[in-house]
């Protein structure tokens, strides 16, 4: 689309991608670790997230460096740069709140597993519908709004899991302390940021697949 002369561009944006994608997966499975009360697989996902977060950075600073550097789509520079930094926001915050596991060590109620396991679930969806959406950008814009509406519906649907498991965690964990509840609460709040992440991704998309419709 807009790179015809800039293939390793393009090839930097889609490996940039391919890592966030992989970060998606790896907090998706480092959760699920914990939550098995695997620590040996928790403890391995974790240091993968560290080192694919790392590349991402890498990767998403290379790319705007060759943005400015080349002059690619001038008018639209600034705007693809804000949109890969949000990508990079969603490893970002992978790791950390996959990290806050590790150091604050939740309890989490044996009757509280499924839910959090779907609301990992439908959040990481969000996370995992917004790479295709941003490739369709580069590759094939007409594709960008097919995937872009999964995002949002994601998103939704995690804004929803997360009210009734908050209300869950107050309401039937008679035999848990307040403070135990508010902990749950804040790493309910943890999985959730994911699809909000990804919200952010997808609305950035939007406005800029709009500007370079004109």
């Amino acid at each position: 689309m807009f790179f015809k002369k800039t293939k390793s561009t393009i090839r930097d944006i889609d490996e940039f991608l391919d890592t966030v994608d992989q970060g998606i997966l790896v907090f998706k499975e480092g959760v699920k670790s914990y939550l098995n009360e695997d620590d040996e697989s928790f403890q391995k996902n974790l240091e993968n997230l560290y080192k694919l977060e790392a590349k991402a950075d890498k990767k998403v600073l290379r790319v705007q460096n060759e943005f400015f550097e080349h002059s690619l789509i001038p008018q639209y520079s600034a705007d693809v740069v804000k949109l890969l930094d949000s990508l990079d926001d969603i490893i970002d915050t992978a790791k950390e709140n996959l990290y806050q596991y590790d150091v604050e060590i939740p309890f989490i109620p044996k009757k509280l597993k499924d839910d959090f396991l779907k609301l990992l679930d439908v959040s990481c969806s969000a996370a995992e519908a917004a790479i295709p959406a941003v490739r369709s950008f580069f590759n094939n814009p007409s594709g960008v709004k097919d995937n872009e509406h999964r995002v949002y519906f994601y998103e939704k649907e995690t804004d929803g899991l997360a009210a009734d498991l908050k209300r869950k965690i107050f309401k039937e964990t008679k035999h848990l302390k307040l403070s135990q509840k508010i902990h749950l609460r804040y790493f309910t709040l943890h999985i959730e940021q994911i699809s909000d992440k990804a919200e952010y991704s997808a609305r950035i998309l939007s406005a800029l697949a709009i500007k370079t419709k004109d």
